[in-house]
């Protein structure tokens, strides 16, 4: 039996392609009572081809557990990740749910399929994925029909309802700034991309293209700070290299570090600006300019989408956020 393309398989698929009862099906999924191995292995071979996950949801009302939401990341010690993920949390406990966190270890299909299944056999209502990489994208694409599921992003995207903040704004606005400031043209120094140039960077480059500016190579860092600091050091010995955006604060404290340890002062010689707004960034000699982005405000309208779509009420497919360009200390005019 081809597996329903408009709704989750149910038991009832599992056991019609198996050729046993429902009551069957279920004790073989829970164990209570035992099923001779011939049939078990037919209800097993029927749940692989279809697909079928067992409604934690519903068992959980049942059993009066509270209703549980599970959050895919690929990280949960970054800052925007554990930020964005406090504000699940605040907003689902207000609520009354209980807060799941799976880890995607890659993109690699056996890795997202892992992290899915995992996530998918607790009795979760609903699922938020930090779709912030590529194994956030991969998780999104890998989730079953008949799940209630909300991307949080940096970017509007496709199939499910998405939280955002505006990368592609954040990154126009602190190009812009540099440029005003009276720089000929600005570097990058991004963090990773899911398949596709990241908002940060298209950002950046659309700033410079409607600029005339020159449109320098994009330098990749990943999530590393060490990587930046080598990119300030290369940076630094180049006397053209006025003007820097970094995809992150980390990568932005990093790479001053790498400048500053090469000669070259900032914001005197070259201005920096980050994104995100870290913390640290504000604590940091020179205070660094950076793009703001309200994070614990993204958890928490992930969160009220999620939670429309269990309840069955109508919600908007993005919402959508603004940045803010906070100015500090790490940009300034060329020198002269």
């Amino acid at each position: 039996m081809p597996r329903p393309s408009t709704r989750a398989p149910a038991i009832t698929d599992v056991a019609k392609l198996a050729g046993v009862s429902v009551p069957t099906v279920s004790r073989v999924l829970t164990g209570s009572v035992p099923v001779s191995t011939a049939r078990r292995e037919r209800v097993l071979a029927a749940i692989e081809e279809l697909g079928y996950r067992p409604n934690g949801a519903a068992r959980a009302l049942v059993k009066g557990h509270q209703s549980v939401i599970a959050v895919l990341a690929s990280d949960t010690t970054r800052y925007g990740y554990a930020v964005t993920i406090q504000g699940i949390e605040e907003a689902a406990r207000a609520a009354g749910f209980i807060v799941m966190i799976t880890v995607i270890e890659s993109e690699e299909p056996a890795a997202v399929a892992s992290a899915v299944n995992l996530a998918l056999r607790n009795p979760v209502s609903g699922m938020i994925v930090l779709k912030f990489d590529p194994p956030g994208v991969a998780a999104v694409r890998a989730l079953p029909k008949g799940v209630p599921v909300v991307a949080a992003s940096g970017s509007r995207g496709t199939g499910v309802p998405h939280a955002t903040l505006d990368d592609i704004e954040g990154a126009v606005k602190a190009t812009e700034y540099l440029l005003g400031l009276g720089h000929r043209t600005v570097h990058h120094v991004a963090i990773p991309t899911s398949g596709r140039r990241a908002g940060r960077a298209a950002g950046w480059q659309r700033a410079l293209a409607k600029a005339g500016a020159e449109i320098p190579e994009v330098m990749y860092a990943g999530w590393d700070p060490r990587r930046a600091y080598e990119h300030g050091r290369s940076l630094g010995d180049r006397p053209d290299v006025t003007a820097v955006l970094c995809g992150n604060d980390e990568l932005a404290i990093g790479l001053m570090r790498g400048l500053r340890d090469v000669g070259r002062r900032v914001p005197e010689d070259v201005s920096v600006v980050g994104f995100d707004g870290h913390p640290l960034g504000e604590l940091w000699a020179p205070a660094l300019t950076t793009v703001e982005q309200d994070f614990a405000e993204l958890g928490q309208r992930s969160f009220n989408l999620v939670a429309a779509l269990i309840e069955g009420r109508s919600s908007p497919m993005t919402s959508a956020r603004q940045p803010r360009l906070v100015i500090r200390e790490s940009a300034g005019p060329p020198p002269v």
